[in-house]
């Protein structure tokens, strides 16, 4: 698809099914944004749980979807992605049920599974179903705004939840894990009505080996490995470290108020809505892996600037913890368009779920073990050693894109195989095999 596609046009290119999955999308996440940044308070000041078991509670999400990512991985490529995806939808309804009514640690223990169960199964489910209604170019652009509604919802329902809700009136909580549950009716029903004939199940070739859709197998696969690894480490200096990391630097370095750093989220977001069809344009039709490189400068210069707030007065402190959050907001908007399409366009039709449940496997990786880091290098004070480390690790993903580059096919990179050029008999001239003679 040429670069110069508008976001008009790339909805009328969409086939029916696409445009209903991507319907689904900001109605899912402004559930999900009501309740996301509220959870934790909700646990403590609501339910009276102390802050360690809350903390907990919200790692017990990550341990559950770490543990059901393989499995639901598997079961999408048994039975059909739409089946795993009504399936782990409505486990995030019933958790967000029970949550809402969650006053004991054993029922919101349990509630956490549902939601937990829906984390990890998800996610190689829908990428699969996206991969089933999309292809070639088509994909990358899917991904990449589809990551920029899944930010809008969200960002959306946190300011709605942050106005509505009060822990003074614990009913305002019970109402919007609620809606939160609620919110998945909607992709219920389109997965039961028009996205009903679109299974994304197929059937392995004749010739395949039964072996070859093992995990083991597939972690065979170098390009799959170098993959894996880029993804853990992007997830490990990026997402893992913005919940955590970021906010405790902001606040004990840079010494910025908690109104910035909430402000800082804002921009993100706004950043990812406005800026991610335009990004998109601009990579379209080059190589992925190239556009890691540019992801990573990005980072490596947002986290330059987050470092430099513990010596910059206050205004000027915060004005780098915003500029470090549009920096970094711009890398994402690189990121996960390339990855999850790289991802799919490497992997075989029948094995699709477990090739994103192997990513998705990385990412949560990632995610759980990058805030444990922040919290041990910050907790002693090692500042400077936090943003040497960061700063060294986008190198490291950049030194695995060009390994990946190595190992992939120009068509899974984001560009057309280059047509191998054959010299024609008769007059010796060079022209590209299979071409029709002039």
């Amino acid at each position: 698809m040429s670069s110069s596609v508008t976001l008009r046009q790339f909805w009328t290119l969409l086939s029916p099914e696409g445009r209903w999955l991507l319907s689904t999308v900001a109605v899912q996440t402004l559930g999900r944004g009501l309740t996301l940044p509220f959870t934790v308070i909700y646990l403590h000041e609501v339910r009276g749980f102390s802050l360690d078991l809350a903390g907990a509670l919200m790692a017990f999400i990550a341990i559950v979807a770490l543990a059901v990512t393989g499995p639901g991985g598997a079961l999408t490529d048994r039975v059909g992605a739409r089946r795993v995806l009504l399936f782990s939808t409505t486990s995030q309804l019933v958790g967000c049920v029970v949550l809402a009514f969650a006053t004991t640690p054993v029922v919101a223990a349990a509630a956490m599974i549902f939601l937990g169960i829906n984390f990890g199964m998800s996610w190689p489910a829908f990428n699969a179903l996206i991969a089933a209604v999309t292809t070639g170019e088509m994909r990358q652009q899917y991904f990449g705004i589809n990551f920029a509604l899944v930010n809008l919802g969200i960002g959306v329902g946190g300011v709605v939840g942050g106005m509505y809700a009060d822990v003074s009136q614990p009913h305002t909580f019970t109402v919007i894990f609620l809606a939160d549950g609620a919110s998945m009716l909607v992709p219920i029903a389109l997965l039961l009505g028009p996205l009903r004939r679109v299974s994304g199940h197929h059937e392995a070739p004749d010739d395949a080996d039964a072996a070859s859709g093992s995990y083991l197998a597939i972690l065979r696969n170098p390009a799959v490995v170098g993959m894996t690894a880029l993804t853990f480490i992007a997830v490990f200096v990026g997402y893992g470290q913005l919940e955590a990391g970021f906010p405790a630097f902001a606040r004990q370095v840079g010494d910025v108020s908690t109104r910035v750093v909430g402000f800082s989220f804002a921009v993100n977001t706004a950043v990812i809505v406005l800026l991610q069809f335009f990004v998109l344009r601009r990579i379209s039709g080059h190589r992925r892996t190239r556009v890691m490189l540019v992801m990573c400068a990005l980072w490596v210069l947002s986290y330059a600037v987050l470092g430099a707030t513990g010596a910059l007065p206050g205004p000027l402190a915060a004005t780098a913890v915003l500029a470090y959050m549009g920096l970094f907001a711009l890398g994402e908007t690189m990121m996960q368009p390339t990855i999850p399409a790289i991802t799919n366009d490497l992997a075989p039709d029948h094995l699709r779920g477990r090739y994103n449940a192997v990513n998705a496997g990385a990412f949560q990786g990632g995610a759980i073990l990058g805030p444990l880091f922040a919290g041990f290098v910050l907790d002693r004070g090692w500042s400077t050693a936090y943003i040497v480390v960061l700063a060294a690790g986008c190198g490291l993903i950049a030194v695995l894109a060009l390994v990946v580059e190595r190992l992939i096919p120009p068509a899974v990179n984001g560009v057309p195989d280059e047509p191998v050029l054959t010299a024609d008999p008769a007059t010796g001239d060079r022209a590209p095999q299979g071409s029709a003679p002039a």
